[in-house]
């Protein structure tokens, strides 16, 4: 099984703030945690600094910005996941120990391969 690649964050620097390159595009992630309701958010900025999507609520299994039509929008998608399926949402706890933010550059053939040992 292919495996796909993840944004490294170091949750103690937090709120946390770098240039990303995605595609052919640089841009600028701020990651914010809310200790209220124990949840991630997402700023996303072009290289100018320029706003394109703020406050974006990491929620498990779920697409960042899938309701959003932007041409800015990098592609591919961003996804907060666990891959061995055993969390339920995104928490300060489990963030970048089993839940991490993944960059959805594996192609669905790739993810339906095997080893070989049919």
């Amino acid at each position: 099984m292919a495996s796909r690649d993840y944004i490294p964050f170091d949750k103690e620097d937090i709120p946390q703030q770098f240039e990303f390159d995605l595609a052919d595009d640089t841009f600028i992630l701020r990651i914010n945690y809310n200790q209220t309701d124990d949840s991630f958010s997402l700023d996303l900025y072009d290289q100018d600094m320029e706003p394109i999507v703020l406050g974006e609520k990491l929620i498990l299994n779920v697409p960042l910005w899938e309701d959003i039509v932007n041409e800015k929008l990098p592609a591919p998608s961003l996804i907060p996941m666990d891959e061995s399926n055993t969390e339920t949402r995104v928490t300060y706890v489990n963030f970048m120990q089993t839940v991490f933010l993944y960059i959805d550059d594996v192609s669905d053939d790739a993810e339906g391969e095997d080893d070989g040992d049919e």
